[in-house]
């Protein structure tokens, strides 16, 4: 039994059983994947997989927990081979990470400009994806840590790390008749409007459809869209009124709109990093973290994602104070 054979495992596991699709992911042949799941099969003494024809059906009971092992295996040579790394000093890497539109365009871009320059032989990967596409992402190991948002619960599938906290705001144009408001708009009063928000409103746990319906109302959902920059071209084409995320929102890029806090029956937000537990970091990655929440202590940071403490992290700061934080 080799580590790469188990890596095989995994690969076809994450790719729906399709071994092209496997061989594509470890770079590997087809019939050299086929081989290598042949050997390990025979040196087990049972299937790992249900056949029908030359494709594969079904993962075995058995299979399952083979499986389960082998991702425990690889996580373990992984973080040998990254603390290793750390311990030699290198620079150099591979960092992914799995997060959505609104931390990719208006969060991330001057701490990862900053990494860059500190770190340039490091190769940065962003994946965009929903939040629940996010998690499923870094469950299968296909990123080092996921950024995702939440309403006051802990987003689940690994050590969460809260960042920063944050509001909606309410987006119209100058036209319209709530551009003259000098307050927050009411909840009934949206709810008399077409709303363009984000997908996730489209949810019924959605905390937005919650706090309407906590008030007895329920809101027009005219568009929803994963893109922030989508949300506000439609705003501008008069399709509705934008619900989106503070950060989103930019006093020089959105010069034509009028933004107004949101009724403060909608909830704040949390962001967090979400990464694998008892994961090695590389350095690189533990200072993407710190500059993205620069209320953390490293060497808390370091142990708790080590599993070594259940953390007790301090109160994120606001999206308005880190934002100065992390571009100063």
């Amino acid at each position: 039994m080799t580590l790469t054979q188990l890596r095989y495992l995994v690969a076809i596991a994450d790719s729906g059983l399709n071994i092209t699709l496997a061989a594509e992911k470890v770079h590997a042949t087809q019939p050299g994947l086929s081989k290598q799941l042949k050997q390990l099969e025979d040196e087990l003494g049972f299937l790992l997989f249900q056949r029908k024809g030359r494709s594969l059906e079904a993962i075995t009971p058995s299979g399952q927990e083979v499986l389960a092992h082998a991702r425990r295996v690889l996580a373990e040579a992984g973080n040998i081979r990254a603390f290793a790394a750390n311990q030699r000093g290198e620079t150099q890497g591979r960092l992914t990470l799995v997060t959505t539109h609104t931390q990719a365009r208006f969060v991330l871009p001057p701490a990862i400009a900053a990494l860059a320059r500190r770190f340039p032989e490091v190769s940065i990967h962003l994946q965009p994806a929903s939040e629940g596409e996010a998690l499923n992402a870094l469950a299968q190991g296909q990123a080092d840590f996921a950024v995702v948002s939440t309403a006051g619960d802990t987003p689940p599938g690994g050590l969460a790390v809260p960042l920063y906290r944050w509001r909606r705001q309410v987006l119209v144009p100058d036209a319209h008749p709530l551009a003259t408001l000098e307050r927050a708009p009411t909840l009934a009063e949206l709810a008399a409007l077409p709303l363009i928000s984000y997908e996730s409103t489209n949810k019924p746990e959605s905390s937005l459809r919650r706090a309407f319906a906590d008030a007895g109302l329920e809101p027009q959902i005219a568009m929803t869209a994963r893109d922030a920059d989508l949300i506000k071209t439609y705003v501008r084409a008069g399709l509705g009124v934008g619900l989106l995320a503070e950060m989103a929102v930019s006093a020089r890029d959105d010069g034509d709109l009028r933004a107004l806090p949101a009724p403060v029956a909608i909830p704040d937000c949390t962001s967090w990093a979400v990464l694998p537990r008892e994961r090695v970091l590389r350095d690189y990655a533990l200072e993407l973290l710190l500059a993205l929440a620069p209320q953390l202590d490293r060497a808390d940071l370091k142990r708790a994602v080590a599993g070594h403490d259940s953390p007790a992290w301090p109160q994120p700061p606001t999206w308005v104070d880190l934002s100065q934080a992390i571009t100063n």
